[in-house]
């Protein structure tokens, strides 16, 4: 298990899922192409995330379908 795949991918949906994204097939791939290439980026490879979650691209769509901005840091 990667804590540090897990970690990655929750931050990372944070900051990159824009607020008027949809969850049509298009986005879903350039946000997970994006999402690969910033993890390789910073030395984390796709198995890290991978391993932690079923279905990325349902992560995805959950992520733009229940879109929260929260509290500005």
């Amino acid at each position: 298990m990667s804590t540090r795949g897990i970690n990655f991918l929750d931050k990372w949906i944070a900051n990159n899922i824009p607020e008027m994204a949809t969850a049509d097939v298009v986005s879903v791939d350039e946000l997970t192409h994006k999402l690969f290439a910033d993890a390789k980026a910073i030395g984390i490879k796709r198995a890290e995330i991978d391993e932690e979650v079923p279905s990325l691209s349902r992560v995805l769509v959950d992520a733009i379908a229940h879109f929260d901005p929260g509290l500005p840091e």
